[in-house]
């Protein structure tokens, strides 16, 4: 991708942003809603501002941020480790489709009390609910792509010397790289939410909790800034993802 393609795919990607804001503020402006419920984009963006810049606030992301990545970390190394080994061995296949399919479509949230109850209401359930969540997409992700992977490029690898034992980390993996990249967008997206509804079901820090505090006090423009905050921090962090996936694929021809 050249840098005047992707200039030109992130200007018409802030066009959406913009028509929301210009209909956020014209809904305001001509009294379709009411200022006390639905505050001027203006205000809301200038506390937070004034918010990013107070230690309790950046204490509150950092929290926020530590749950998130730690329970998507662990989703990851489940994810990719479970995935590529139901894709090498039909044993473990066989033991891992029928979890999958009945625990996938299940939503990770109604396990939530029962977590809370067992890890208690610090870190731990919090951290365990989000690795739950961004898990599947991940494992799922990761063994298409290593039962996809063409047959040939293992043979040719153990005829070049590639040990047995190191086919599934020197070929598969590499191949298997674009879809399990994919899977991890999708989880990494499913870990922001997770975690921010976590930490608005219970609760005492993080940008969730702030989001209930306000709303509680009827505070509208301070209820809006842990959402804009966690929407900004979802789109750096995909952004940042993109840009490493962009780069560990940069010899795919589909990047």
């Amino acid at each position: 991708m050249t840098a005047r393609s992707a200039s030109t795919d992130l200007l018409l990607g802030l066009v959406p942003i913009a028509l929301l804001v210009a209909l956020w503020q014209f809904l305001v402006s001509f009294g379709y809603a009411p200022v006390t419920l639905l505050p001027p984009p203006g205000r809301v963006f200038a506390r937070l501002v004034e918010q990013l810049m107070t230690a309790a606030f950046q204490e509150e992301i950092a929290s926020t941020l530590f749950r998130l990545f730690t329970g998507f970390a662990i989703a990851v190394i489940l994810g990719v480790g479970i995935g590529l080994a139901a894709a090498a061995s039909p044993a473990i296949n066989a033991v891992v489709r029928p979890i999958v399919r009945v625990l996938a479509p299940l939503p990770k949230v109604a396990l939530y009390p029962a977590l809370l109850l067992i890890l208690g209401f610090g870190h731990e359930s919090k951290i365990t609910l989000v690795a739950a969540d961004a898990l599947f997409p991940i494992l799922l992700s990761t063994y298409y792509g290593a039962s996809t992977v063409e047959q040939k490029l293992i043979w040719s690898a153990m005829a070049a010397g590639t040990p047995r034992s190191q086919v599934l980390l020197r070929v598969v993996l590499p191949a298997a790289a674009p879809s399990i990249l994919a899977g991890c967008r999708i989880g990494l997206v499913i870990s922001c939410i997770v975690v921010f509804l976590a930490e608005m079901i219970t609760s005492t820090d993080g940008l969730g909790h702030l989001l209930v505090t306000a709303a509680r006090t009827f505070q509208a423009v301070d209820m809006f800034v842990p959402l804009i905050t966690i929407s900004l921090l979802g789109l750096l962090l995909n952004g940042l993802l993109g840009g490493l996936r962009s780069y560990l694929l940069r010899g795919f021809p589909e990047v």
